[in-house]
């Protein structure tokens, strides 16, 4: 599971010495897995009796962990599980968790601003999202709204027409919508 197998941790490792409460947190937060719970107790009744040494191992539990209705959805049952472990054990979302911070932080000399994160390869859509989770960003101030309100008032936005009605041009703010 790690990309670099000369250093960090193994798969194994965090397998076999992570408390139950950080293993249910690695398994929804980097897996998204909905029955964490269900197959941590079962990872560690196992580990008791044997240390994890192989992924078959890991495989065949999870598969005896889970109902069948979880069991019919999607695939494999211990993709998320081994996504999370990949996840942890190669700490993918180091460079993440300083880099937003860091642009954050130059953005236009702290003024308001946009940017983006693109992501490159598979599963990266839950790193934005565990991403904006952890940052709450102020967005930026709508022109015409009163500091003191969340959004703009509704009367500062140009309403549209239906599509059929050539919804592509923008009615003037105080002008009623005929139709």
């Amino acid at each position: 599971m790690r990309m670099d197998q000369t250093t960090g941790i193994s798969a194994a490792e965090v397998l076999n010495t992570y408390p139950p409460g950080e293993l249910v947190r690695i398994l929804r937060a980097y897996g998204e897995e909905k029955q964490a719970k269900r197959i941590v107790s079962a990872i560690v009744r196992e580990r008791e009796k044997e240390p994890f040494s192989n992924s078959a191992r890991l495989v065949e539990l999870i598969r005896d962990a889970l109902p069948q209705a979880a069991k019919r959805t999607g695939g494999n049952p211990a993709k998320r599980t081994f996504q999370a472990l990949r996840i942890e054990v190669n700490a993918e979302l180091a460079s993440v968790e300083q880099a937003i911070p860091a642009a954050v932080a130059r953005a236009r000399g702290g003024r308001p601003g946009r940017g983006a994160v693109l992501p490159v390869a598979g599963g990266p859509h839950r790193q934005g999202r565990l991403r904006r989770r952890g940052h709450q960003h102020r967005p930026a101030r709508a022109a015409g709204r009163p500091r003191a309100l969340p959004a703009a008032p509704q009367a500062a936005h140009p309403r549209r027409r239906a599509a059929h009605r050539g919804g592509d041009r923008r009615e003037p703010a105080g002008r009623p919508r005929r139709g």
